[in-house]
């Protein structure tokens, strides 16, 4: 087996593996720079339906090839006000970095998540 066919060729591929956790501001900041197409939801450790989420998140990156980080805006309260987090979970779609859409309906099946940020990444 070729070991380069096996390696990811496209940002938004190599990010699809998980979620990812982000520490702070510039882990946020790094991760939706580093990748064409980034979903990231905020949360907070309390949030059973944030906890939810987690697993679909995961199916999600991995169908449709994109990039997903975790925040809780409680570890870096800059972040409540700079993306306007009313409640969790909050999801932002970034496009080249920049948020395009926000998603704050509480849970969200994987199919109808997957056909909003289809939606909006185009």
């Amino acid at each position: 087996m070729n070991t380069t066919e096996s390696e990811p060729t496209d940002a938004s591929e190599k990010g699809a593996a998980r979620p990812r956790s982000l520490a702070d501001e510039a882990a946020l900041d790094e991760f939706r720079t580093d990748v064409d197409v980034a979903l990231v939801e905020f949360y907070t450790d309390g949030c059973g339906i944030c906890r939810s989420m987690e697993p679909v998140l995961g199916n999600v990156a991995r169908e449709l090839g994109i990039a997903v980080g975790l925040v809780n805006p409680r570890d870096d309260p800059t972040l409540i006000e700079r993306f306007d987090v009313r409640s969790v979970p909050l999801f932002v779609l970034f496009v080249d970095g920049e948020p395009v859409a926000r998603l704050a309906d509480g849970f969200v099946p994987g199919d109808e998540l997957a056909a909003w940020v289809q939606a909006h990444a185009t």
